[in-house]
Order: structure tokens, then sequence, then C-alpha cells
């Protein structure tokens, strides 16, 4: 195996658990969370399946890449970009696409989909860029080649469609910013 890939391995070892243990409230062991978290498992598979796939190794990182949604049932394409202490919180449901970019820092909990719209060509931008620091809530969509600025916040079954700036919280269909606290005075 490549250096380069190794050295993610080594670091998703000791840092992803770290990050699921600040995130959920649930989880109590580095080991407990190794062992048992279909989001870290899944997350550790994509790093090869990327790495394979950006080693144009199409055919067998997209069988590493369905193995891992066999058994996680998270599905991540292996042309997805996704950063360091990305927290998949129960994950089942979970779907990713091909040209997605995930930040550091993100949280997806159950049900989400970075997916396209099925309107852009082959070969060009089709899932969302998520920025650093994000909350993907339960069941949400962010859907097309959009853009969620840093510390976004998804809400629950939130469909989103256009760009979203830096802090702001959206919800609905389709999915509208809401009022910080200190905004609606």
């Amino acid at each position: 195996m490549h250096n380069s890939l190794l050295n993610t391995l080594q670091k998703d070892w000791t840092e992803l658990p770290l990050a699921f243990l600040e995130h959920d409230p649930a989880a109590r062991s580095v080991w407990e969370v190794r062992l048992l978290y279909p989001g870290f498992k899944a997350l550790v598979i994509h790093r090869i399946a990327h790495f394979l796939y950006t080693s144009h190794c199409y055919f067998i990182a997209r069988a590493l890449s369905e193995l891992g949604r066999w058994l996680t049932g998270i599905e991540i394409h292996p042309g997805a970009q996704l950063g360091r202490s990305v927290v998949i919180d129960h994950g089942m449901g979970v779907v990713i696409g091909e040209t997605a970019v995930v930040a550091d820092h993100v949280q997806i909990f159950q049900g989400v989909t970075l997916g396209g719209t099925g309107k852009e060509p082959k070969g060009v931008r089709r899932h969302p860029i998520i920025g650093r620091g994000c909350v993907l809530g339960v069941g949400a969509k962010v859907l097309g080649a959009i853009s969620l600025e840093e510390n976004v916040k998804v809400g629950a079954g939130a469909v989103v469609i256009n760009n979203v700036f830096r802090g702001q919280t959206v919800v609905g269909i389709p999915a509208k910013p809401i009022p910080h606290k200190d905004e609606m005075k």
C-alpha cells in the first residue's frame, strides 16, 4: 500500500474515534467506536476505496464500496472526498455521491443524502460541497452542485437545493434559513 494511504489510515485509527467520542454521548470508549460503530467502519473502508479510485482501480474501488455498504448500510461512492474527523452517527441509509466533497469536522446523521438532481451532465460536479463544521440532521437531503459554507446546520428532513451561507441554520422543504436568536429581537 502507498505511504499516504497508510498515514491516512493511521490518523483515522487514532483521530476518528476521538471525534465520535466528542460528538456522540452514547460512545463510551475508543475500542467501542472502532469495533461497533458502522460510521467508523464505513469511513475507514471509504479511505481505502478512495485511494483505489484515485489510482484508477475503479472496479476494485466500487467493489470495496459495495462491500462497505453491505456491512454498514452506508453508501459512499469511492470518488467522494471526505475530510478529517467526519462523524457519521448511526448512519443507516446515508448516501454520499461521487463528486461530493465533505470538509473536516462534519457530523452526518442517519438517512442523509448528498446527491445529484439528475440534471447535471456526466463529467461535471453533480453533488454538494459541505463546509467545515456543518451538521446534517436526520434525513436531510442536500442535492445538486451547491455549497454549504462553514458551520451550517441542516434540520431533520430538510431538502437543500440552494447554497447556504456560513453559520446559517436551514429547515423545511425546500430548506430556508431561520433567524438566529439575536436576529429575532
